[in-house]
């Protein structure tokens, strides 16, 4: 029998994102990722308060649509994110939809709570200006106005707390819900039995629930500004395409571009093979391939390049880029979640899903948050009642005096005198505890910092895998580059072919035996042969088995002269090993062309050497500038290379690396290992932060061993898979950009994490009347809710000026 750990091991993990409305503070998230935790076959669940996305990661068994039931039933309403196989589904529209009309709705209470503040206002000029307005002043008429901004705009906030509450899962609601009733109620009581002496305050319900909703309001619209950018990129989507065919021996293509009759179908009906016509001023529906027409295409909101691109037939295009000056033919290539575009907006979102470790910190908190202010308030109330106001009598005079300020107790001075009251004091110190706690500024101050940050990236294609990344990137101290593709063009170019011919290999050309062998794999140095070869217009021979090392060379079984001769194409090291001796002259010869910065390839035929094959690779334009510029970051800039240590060492030179940075003749197995060794070995007992720059299938293990792995979006696909920052430019500098985004996002989290932290410390304390003894300050209940309104606007302001922060020049 198989027992349960090895089901889990055997289990294929699965990955579900679900739509989650009904978070109010951090509290909520911590509620829902509990709840989530707990479903079996549930392993983890991320939670982000801001985009309102679940990821979880589960069984491949668990069923989406019962983790959104429970969710629901828990109060939290949620569905699956997307349907399977579609980029835009109609749960996310409905999603849209349904968001669209709660934005307008609390527009519409915020509007009713703000005109019920200034008639409320209103009724004081009497005791501003002296200026009475006849019935304004009356205190059933503010009595009336406290019970409908309760009933009307407040109603949800008081509902949504109580349910809170009920589910034993109180949060920000539960607070406010507690205070603005407490005070209503109290008011009430006063007002119904004069003969108390207490103050009436019903001015404090109403002025609650006009700060908090203009806070909320606020807080959305900053919150819909960050998510700017991602939306964005899903309105590139263009929703339908023209369908000219599907490509065909028979028709030419000129027929397909200049199409009269074209069926015009939904983009997720498209399949790959097919043809699309594409006009001026359109999007490309799914990345293809151009197949007739030239035109300019804008791929800027893509790769944040603003100089359009030409295009030609032969040529990649993306979807969601715009064809700007002529009618094309494309044929798709890649379509739905498989697109440029796609995977792009799933990089992003999934980076916005991530959170960093430092919120953990937040996080933990927040799910005790709610009840330790309770428990606070309760405590408040306690001590103030039966000592406070004992210990420092005189604290009931300035409680009275400051609360009259802004006290609505317009009685008849006749029939009412009011007596300072250590209960009404007590339970005002206690509701000011219960409305400033602020667990909402916990919880938004990382995603919304890392959804203006991964926004900003995406703009400027940037791409950022998440928080964890971010936090990684700052404490960074050494980044390691791969030479060919990333410091240099990846382009190379043949500059010597020298040959030591055997009276018995005159037959051949040693150009075309070397190409004939590189035909049969991918490699820079490869393609630079074959390229050669082709320019001297030389065709190639027959061959077979073909075999691959990576970082020593190739061989294959080449036709010569009719007969089947073994020949192998690689280093020194690779000769060696299969039994080809090289003598001391070749050796010389090969040590002067890898003095000059060049990679040289040995030929040989049936275990003789018979020529040695040059190979330039020219160092980025861009290079010197982006290692110039990360030194002055202070980090060590280090060069890795399976290449010679004297070409290694020439790009070196051309960059200004030290020397010592320079490991060079790396075996692609061994790059992970290195990198490794890099982040224990640093002579210090704290290890080292390392982030590996790269772009081919040989750097993806060094890519996932580094601390950060930033890959450059021109190489293969499981190095871009594997990195943790990708850049979608073709531009080293764009390093430079990565890290300085990262860094200045980080920066605003920890801005963030302070400002929430700190702003509750101090907060709580003030409102619970830790100043009232000395100084006389007692925070009003209004008051309070205006500052707990004010930290989760400043939270997220904060992070809109992270533009502003990545804007300005770098110390």
């Amino acid at each position: 029998m198989q027992t349960t750990s090895e089901t889990a091991i055997n289990t294929i993990p699965d990955t579900i994102t679900l739509d989650v409305s009904g978070m109010k503070c951090a509290g909520c998230v911590k509620t829902v990722e509990n709840a989530l935790a707990q479903q079996p076959g549930v392993m983890s669940a991320t939670v982000n308060l801001v985009t309102e996305l679940a990821t979880v990661e589960c069984e491949s068994i668990v069923d989406p649509a019962l983790l959104a039931e429970k969710l629901t039933e828990a109060g939290f309403p949620s569905q699956p994110r997307y349907s399977e196989g579609s980029l835009e589904s109609a749960g996310l529209i409905d999603l849209a939809e349904r968001r669209r009309l709660d934005a307008q709705q609390q527009t519409r209470r915020l509007t009713i709570a703000i005109l019920l503040l200034v008639i409320s206002t209103i009724g004081h000029l009497n005791q501003l200006t002296g200026i009475t307005i006849p019935g304004l002043s009356n205190i059933w008429l503010h009595c009336g106005l406290a019970a409908i901004a309760l009933a009307g705009p407040g109603r949800s906030m008081i509902i949504d707390g109580w349910q809170g509450l009920r589910r034993n899962a109180p949060n920000m609601d539960t607070l406010v819900g507690l205070g603005t009733v407490t005070a209503f109620t109290a008011s009430l009581i006063a007002l119904l039995f004069p003969q108390l002496g207490w103050e009436c305050f019903f001015d404090e319900p109403v002025m609650l629930v006009g700060f908090i909703l203009l806070g909320r309001t606020l807080e959305q619209r900053a919150r819909s500004r960050a998510a700017s950018s991602l939306q964005a990129l899903l309105a590139l989507q263009p929703q339908t395409a023209r369908l000219i065919g599907k490509t065909e021996p028979n028709r030419t293509v000129p027929d397909h571009l200049n199409a009269q009759s074209f069926t015009e179908i939904s983009v997720d009906r498209i399949r790959v093979g097919e043809w699309l016509q594409v006009l001026p001023s359109e999007k490309i529906p799914v990345d293809g391939e151009v197949v007739a027409g030239q035109t300019t295409i804008d791929e800027s909101m893509l790769t944040g390049e603003p100089v359009p691109v030409q295009k030609q037939p032969g040529d990649r295009v993306s979807a969601g880029t715009l064809n700007q000056s002529g009618a094309i033919a494309i044929r798709a290539n890649r379509i739905g979640k498989d697109t440029t575009l796609a995977r792009i907006i799933n990089l992003v979102e999934d980076a916005q899903a991530r959170k960093a470790p430092i919120q953990k910190l937040a996080d933990t908190i927040a799910g005790y948050f709610t009840y330790g202010v309770m428990t606070i308030a309760t405590l408040t109330f306690l001590f103030w009642y039966f000592i406070g106001t004992h210990v420092w009598s005189n604290v009931l005079m300035a409680g009275q005096a400051l609360g009259s300020e802004h006290a609505m107790h317009h009685l008849d001075p006749s029939a009412l005198t009011l007596h300072p009251s250590p209960l009404l004091l007590s339970l005002k110190l206690a509701i000011a505890v219960l409305v400033i706690a602020c667990p909402c500024a916990l919880g938004l101050a990382t995603p919304t910092a890392i959804l203006v940050g991964s926004g900003i990236g995406a703009e400027r294609g940037l791409l950022i895998r998440g928080g964890d990344v971010l936090e990684r990137v700052h404490a960074l101290d050494t980044i390691v580059f791969d030479k060919t593709g990333t410091l240099t063009t990846g382009q190379p170019i043949v500059t010597n072919c020298i040959s030591f011919r055997a009276s018995d290999h005159k037959e051949f050309n040693m150009l075309q035996l070397a190409a004939t062998v590189e035909s049969g794999t991918r490699h820079p140095l490869a393609e630079a042969i074959i390229r050669a070869a082709n320019q001297q217009e030389i065709s190639l021979l027959s061959a077979q088995d073909f075999y691959t090392e990576p970082g020593l060379g190739v061989s294959a079984t080449v036709l010569l002269n009719s007969e089947p001769q073994s020949v192998w194409l690689g280093t020194l090291t690779w000769m060696e090993k299969h039994g080809v001796t090289v003598e001391d002259a070749p050796q010389s010869q090969a040590q002067t062309l890898a003095e000059a910065g060049k990679t040289v390839v040995y030929v040989a035929v049936s275990k003789t050497l018979i020529g040695l094959i040059a190979v330039t690779d020219r160092v980025r334009l861009d290079a010197k500038e982006t290692v110039n510029a990360l030194q002055k970051m202070g980090l060590r800039v280090m060069l890795l290379t399976g290449d010679r240590h004297e070409a290694a060492q020439t790009v070196a030179k051309t960059l200004n690396i030290p020397l010592e940075n320079v490991l060079s003749e790396v075996r692609p197995e061994q790059k992970a290992a290195v990198i490794r060794a890099l982040q224990t070995d640093q002579g210090t007992t704290q290890n080292s932060l390392v982030a590996m720059v790269g772009d081919g299938i040989n750097d993806a293990p060094a890519l996932a061993q580094a601390d950060v792995g930033i890959a450059l979006k021109s190489g293969t696909d499981v190095a871009v898979e594997t990195a943790g920052i990708i850049l979608m430019r073709d531009r080293l500098t764009d390093v430079v950009e990565a890290l300085h985004l990262s860094r200045v996002t980080f920066r605003k989290i920890r801005q963030n994490l302070f400002w929430a932290f700190a702003y509750n410390l101090l907060g709580i304390p003030i409102a619970a009347g830790i100043l009232l003894p000395k100084f006389g300050i007692l925070l009003s209940p209004a008051a309070a809710g205006a500052l707990m309104a004010f930290s989760s606007v400043s939270v997220v302001t904060n992070s809109l000026l992270l533009r502003r922060s990545f804007s300005a020049p770098r110390a």
